[in-house]
């Protein structure tokens, strides 16, 4: 097992990519400590994952509130001893549209969850991590911050993950030292509940078939189908193990080949 007796902690635990990093965390061999804002979705995922309650913990955390990034990290500890991995989920990516149209207060908030709110929660969990001796920080970006879908518009989604991985660089060369890693996965158009909604309103908006919508998304992979959140959630894994000691200041793409790069 990739993680055997690691403890990773996961930000932004819901019912798409959050739940499947922790089931392929606790999968192998992991402990894992879970934060959201939602407590219904913690509880389900721990329950989901470990009913006995031993390689689970939770606490709701808002990135966004430095006190209780600190408290995930402290639960961690408390429960399981250490830090091993931080995977960064969470994440505000419900704003939509352009330049033309901006309202900057709302970017503002977008960039302070995506891109201060991973920067804090990195933050609350280094000492832990530097403790063991290194470990390994995990990013999740986006493929929108290097090739803007013609789909959508996120301008502010696809900015503040940019950012994301330009502070990736320098997160990786100043605690390198310390043997602890940075690095991001970049999802492309991923099927899971975010996904299959856009394809459930574009087919209802058009009347079309939904097979016709996710065709329309798929024609353009070099793939013939797109990843999912568990295979994005499998990278994660890989990066968050000793199997990949040697790479950091790294972003990969998960996309089914739509961008290559």
């Amino acid at each position: 097992m990739l993680l055997r007796n690691k403890t990773v902690v996961i930000s932004g635990v819901g019912a798409g990519l959050g739940h499947q990093v922790a089931a392929a965390c606790v999968r192998e061999g992991a402990s894992v400590a879970l934060g959201a804002r939602t407590e219904a979705h913690l509880a389900k995922s721990a329950a989901q994952l470990d009913p006995s309650g031993a390689r689970t913990a939770w606490r709701v955390t808002d990135i966004g509130d430095e006190a209780q990034c600190a408290a995930l990290a402290a639960l961690a500890v408390e429960q399981f001893g250490g830090i091993d991995a931080v995977v960064h989920v969470a994440a505000l990516d419900s704003l939509f549209g352009g330049l033309r149209e901006a309202d900057f207060d709302s970017w503002h908030r977008v960039v302070d969850v995506n891109l201060f709110g991973t920067l804090r929660m990195t933050r609350a969990c280094l000492p832990s991590l530097t403790a063991r001796g290194g470990g390994s920080v995990v990013l999740i970006g986006t493929q929108s911050s290097v090739a803007a879908p013609s789909q959508v518009q996120q301008a502010a989604y696809a900015a503040s993950k940019g950012g994301l991985v330009s502070a990736m660089y320098s997160l990786a060369r100043e605690l390198g030292p310390d043997r602890i890693r940075v690095n991001t996965v970049q999802p492309g158009w991923m099927w899971g509940p975010p996904v299959e909604a856009y394809v459930r309103f574009q087919a209802r908006s058009e009347g079309v078939p939904e097979s016709e919508v996710l065709a329309r998304l798929t024609e353009r992979m070099a793939l013939p189908e797109l990843a999912t959140d568990a295979d994005v959630a499998e990278t994660v894994v890989f990066l968050a193990s000793d199997r990949a000691r040697a790479i950091t200041g790294q972003s990969l793409l998960v996309n089914a080949g739509e961008v290559m790069r």
